[in-house]
């Protein structure tokens, strides 16, 4: 871990402990933990962030990114479903996402991919 990532992910943890709610550092920590390996914290703070905003595409979309790399493809292609569902539309950048590459051989994804592409994009 760089010192730069280690000192952000200790600044934003005293933050929370203050502010348990404080979704942009939520959001911060989840990407932070999981660009260091750190799957299962990221995992929890995206679940905080769904609990948090029900609503939000991108929160759905990231739980099913953290959900796919723990291997978990049915909640993934699930949570994914949910992110489509309430407005989730970067089709490029779903199709080529790197932390969906495990379920690219899913045929639930497979399917998903192709109400996309029949959508149009």
């Amino acid at each position: 871990m760089s010192i730069d990532q280690e000192f952000q992910i200790n600044f934003y943890e005293k933050v929370l402990k203050k502010n348990p709610s404080y979704i942009d550092v939520i959001e911060l920590l989840a990407g932070l933990y999981t660009q260091q390996g750190r799957v299962d914290d990221g995992l929890k703070m995206d679940r905080k962030l769904v609990r948090l905003m029900p609503e939000n595409p991108n929160a759905h979309y990231n739980l099913a990114c953290s959900l796919a790399l723990k291997g978990r493809k049915a909640d993934a292609v699930a949570s994914l479903r949910q992110a489509l569902d309430h407005g989730y539309d970067d089709f490029k950048w779903l199709k080529g996402d790197p932390d969906l590459k495990g379920l690219r051989d899913y045929p639930a994804f497979d399917a998903i991919l192709k109400e996309i592409q029949e959508k149009g994009d």
